[in-house]
């Protein structure tokens, strides 16, 4: 009897498992031995992030993916993903970090663009993120990339024995204007510092991506890289794209999340923003053609109001990822950006 027959979902053919030839080079493997010995969930959270987006390669573009995730990772997730098309699921596992990753690069080319311009661009919690390497809007951008200092060594290291390959087709090109790694702890008070030791200036338009790493944060600890993120907005145009959990999703059994807000679009403003735009998954500008059933449990979720803790059906808590895009831009400029609406609107009404 075929799987059809059965009502089992066949295996989707880009979930196909192909491990490259350099996850066996040997200073790879080592590097991916220590790696699992000894470092912790929040710095392993970066190689499960590139797994997902290289088994998820038929929507995401990132050839270093699967080098940089390792292949622990790599098999740990293949094996989620084939379960959930075994028992028929609305949600394979990996299609939010899919949809996530693909909403913060939409939004990071849409504000470059707005800048019309040189930029910077911050990633806090980098990990073994690769948008320097594979977005070609970053081409007049610098980058900075910052994380904890080994995270940041190994991945360079990576990226290395890459370099060392044979095939230099998969040599990795860097297609920002440059690229520059910080090691910093967020949560220390000297990360302006560090970053303006790398070449950071605060008075230049600067796009800020924290990309899965607040809820890892304490509440302290978050509202203080947002501060430090909304004081900038005083001195150029600022933009923040960022993830927020709600309380839910922080306080299921065995979490090792901190830091939720429910209401991120109220948060932002208070601290200093100017604008302030939520979407939930699944929403228009965070679909990407990826969630087509109906009855998943995304569009479950955007039918409830979001003040509604936990499913009125079932009584199970109703977990929201908020997917933010906040900016701000000094005094001047706005009062110069208003003065431009104010006649547009005029000789629109004329």
């Amino acid at each position: 009897m075929s799987e059809q027959e059965n009502g089992l979902r066949e295996e989707p053919q880009w979930l196909e498992l192909k491990l490259p030839h350099l996850l066996y080079n040997e200073t790879v493997r080592e590097l991916h031995t220590t790696i699992q010995n000894e470092w912790d969930s929040l710095r392993q959270s970066a190689c499960q992030t590139a797994a997902g987006r290289a088994l998820w390669r038929h929507v995401i573009h990132d050839p270093l993916a699967d080098l940089l995730a390792g292949e622990t990772h790599l098999r740990n997730f293949h094996e989620k993903i084939k379960n959930d098309c075994l028992k028929n699921a609305r949600e394979i596992s990996g299609v939010l970090l899919a949809v996530r990753t693909l909403w913060f690069d939409s939004k990071l080319e849409a504000a470059l663009n707005s800048f019309n311009g040189e930029a910077q661009v911050v990633l806090l919690g980098a990990g073994m993120d690769t948008r320097a390497y594979r977005l070609s809007c970053l081409r007049e951008s610098d980058v900075f990339e910052v994380d904890f200092p080994e995270v940041l060594e190994v991945k360079a290291t990576l990226l290395d024995a890459a370099m060392g390959s044979i095939d230099e087709h998969k040599h990795p090109k860097i297609t920002a204007k440059s690229l520059n790694r910080v090691a910093a702890d967020i949560r220390n008070n000297d990360l302006l510092e560090k970053l303006q030791i790398s070449g950071f200036v605060p008075e230049k338009n600067t796009v800020w991506i924290l990309e899965g790493i607040l809820y890892y944060l304490s509440h302290s600890h978050a509202t203080q890289v947002l501060k430090i993120i909304a004081d900038k907005c005083a001195l150029a145009h600022t933009v923040l794209l960022a993830d927020f959990m709600n309380k839910p999703s922080t306080t299921l059994p065995n979490s090792i999340f901190h830091f939720y807000c429910d209401w991120p679009d109220h948060l932002l403003p208070s601290l200093g923003f100017s604008h302030v735009k939520l979407s939930q998954i699944g929403d228009p500008d965070a679909h990407f053609g990826l969630l087509d059933d109906p009855l998943n449990l995304f569009n479950k979720l955007r039918s409830l109001p979001r003040s509604m803790q936990t499913y009125p059906d079932d009584g199970k808590p109703c977990c929201r990822l908020y997917l933010v895009q906040a900016s701000g831009v000094p005094t001047q400029q706005k009062e110069s950006f208003d003065h431009i609406a104010e006649i547009t609107c005029s000789n629109t009404q004329i």
